[in-house]
């Protein structure tokens, strides 16, 4: 009988170690498996995270409105920069959306007898950028509009003499691009192109001397041109602050529960 019962014990000994050596291995496995599954969670979830600067909210553009181009100018600057314009008020361009782009010109021909007469030739243009997630904000699109349009200067057909640099005074940024072109006579051109902002202003202007008339001073034609284009940018700002101030209109208020 004790013979017997040692031999059973035995017996059970052994067989409890392939027991043992199973769920040894299945624990082993599952802690495998489980980091496995936990690398591949740690993956899907590192993977799931929003990249903090892609998603990080465009900044708000400062103007949100533009002035009226052809009010941009006050009488007396378009009475020095055109004399004798033929439409003091000036004729606007066209524009599908005058809140993002607008554009207004001057001309006139001031005629001093037997000296002959002297042409003169404005344009004024305004560009506003908003933010936008798939083109950038309003300050880097309104920028490159900025360098898009002095290339556009310098590219000038026919343009001879050509000279460009940097302008201060005028917003953020600011150039003139001068040159001539010759024609039936000379036409003196100046560009000053500017960017304050989220807003781009270009000017162009050029003035000719017709039936005998001493040629247009360069150096005038470019300080009134950036004297022009100093009261344009000083415009949008004005612009932008007169809607902030005008009054909301109010909302309507729902009705209170009875």
């Amino acid at each position: 009988m004790h013979r017997s019962a040692s031999r059973l014990t035995r017996v059970l000994a052994c067989a409890a170690v392939p027991v043992i050596l199973t769920v040894a291995g299945c624990s082993s496995d599952s802690g495998k498996d489980s980091g496995s599954n936990d690398g591949k969670k740690s993956s899907s979830s590192s993977s799931a995270k929003p990249n903090a600067k892609s998603s990080a909210p465009l900044e708000k553009a400062a103007f949100a409105t533009l002035p009226d181009p052809c009010k941009a100018l006050g009488s007396a600057t378009i009475d020095t920069v055109v004399p004798e314009a033929k439409d003091k008020n000036g004729t606007g361009t066209k524009s599908n959306d005058l809140t993002s782009r607008a554009g207004c010109a001057w001309n006139g021909l001031q005629s001093d007898g037997l000296k002959g007469s002297q042409y003169r030739w404005l344009s004024l243009s305004f560009f506003r950028a908003d933010s936008h997630t798939s083109l950038g904000s309003a300050n880097k699109r309104a920028e490159e509009e900025y360098k898009k349009q002095v290339e556009k200067a310098k590219a000038s057909e026919g343009a001879q003499d050509l000279k460009a640099e940097g302008t201060e005074g005028i917003g953020e940024q600011g150039t003139s691009v001068v040159y001539t072109v010759k024609k039936d006579v000379d036409f003196f051109n100046t560009t000053i192109v500017a960017r304050n902002q989220n807003v781009v202003v270009t000017l162009d202007y050029n003035g000719a001397a017709y039936e005998g008339a001493g040629a247009p001073d360069q150096a005038k034609l470019l300080q009134d041109a950036v004297a022009a284009a100093k009261e344009a940018v000083a415009s949008v700002d004005a612009a932008n602050k007169q809607q902030a101030e005008q009054p909301q209109p109010e909302q309507p208020q729902s009705p209170q529960p009875q």
